[in-house]
């Protein structure tokens, strides 16, 4: 990513309010690496050292989720060594978001220097051999809610015109994170996440659709901001917490509910997981000890 500023007056005035917030509290606005916390895990960010909390409603140009479960707050705070920007909480484009909409807090975080991303959701499994409360690390995505947040006039100051996403998902992270989670005890599956539109979950013909194309879980989020992430030219780390058999794979029917148990069954393994990654990328000890809401997002 160039490090000149992006040419986006709506960014200038959300970055000039948060170091303005920021500073106010005696701390750096800085930020190495970026966290997406989806459904079950907003919950991390109250945890950093430090933390200086931001409603999203005090940022300018800061879309607003609606959905319940999620927080609405950037966080910028340390955990594990690393300085960290955390959003609790994202918009999707279901609720009537443009895609730029989707990623403009991912890209606020890039501006204050994160060059590291990871990104979270809860995700419905496709593929049988997941089951609900699996933990499965992003390999790749496919893209099928048809949009993109590269529609348009290109701004060379975020990344290039035509971005290559051979990479999607850093693969020097990915080995990382399975290496903690070995040495955690922490059971992570890997596969591949399918992005759709929603907000209705799949029907049992489209879960077979997409057996066929290879997707292994499904949600609502994530592959526009890795494409954003990527874009700008930062590494991307996906993990997916499964909280539920796709349409037809069980008897069971689908309910939010159902989402925002699991996702909080499993969040102390989640977290864990995140911690240990996090002190890894600071250079801490992969071993060092492990600690031991709502909608899929």
């Amino acid at each position: 990513m160039s490090h000149t500023a992006a040419k986006s007056p709506r960014l200038d005035g959300a970055l000039a309010a948060i170091r303005s917030a920021v500073a106010r509290s005696g701390a750096d606005a800085r930020a190495d690496v970026a966290l997406v916390l989806g459904s079950g895990l907003g919950s991390f960010a109250d945890t950093l050292e430090g933390a200086v909390r931001i409603p999203y409603s005090e940022i300018p140009g800061m879309p607003v989720s609606a959905v319940a479960g999620h927080a609405g707050q950037l966080v910028i705070g340390t955990a594990e060594g690393v300085r960290c920007v955390a959003m609790q909480g994202r918009v999707h484009l279901y609720e009537g978001h443009d895609p730029a909409e989707v990623v403009f807090g991912l890209r606020v975080m890039l501006q204050l220097g994160a060059r590291t991303v990871v990104v979270t959701n809860a995700a419905g499994a496709s593929n049988p051999a997941l089951e609900p409360g699996d933990l499965m690390l992003i390999d790749d995505h496919l893209n099928l809610t048809g949009r993109t947040p590269l529609l348009g006039p290109n701004d060379d100051a975020l990344g290039p015109r035509f971005p290559d996403m051979s990479r999607a998902y850093d693969p020097e992270l990915r080995a990382l994170a399975r290496k903690v989670a070995e040495h955690q005890g922490i059971a992570l599956r890997s596969g591949v996440y399918a992005g759709l539109l929603g907000p209705s979950y799949e029907t049992p013909a489209e879960i077979r659709m997409m057996q066929h194309l290879g997707a292994d879980a499904v949600g609502m989020s994530t592959v526009l901001e890795t494409i954003a992430a990527r874009h700008a030219g930062a590494r991307v780390l996906g993990i997916s917490c499964i909280t539920n058999k796709g349409a037809g794979l069980s008897a069971q029917l689908l309910d939010h509910s159902e989402v925002q148990e699991t996702a909080d069954r499993v969040r102390d393994r989640f977290v864990a997981l995140l911690r240990g990654v996090l002190r890894a990328i600071g250079g801490g000890a992969i071993g060092g000890g492990a600690a031991g809401s709502g909608t899929r997002s």
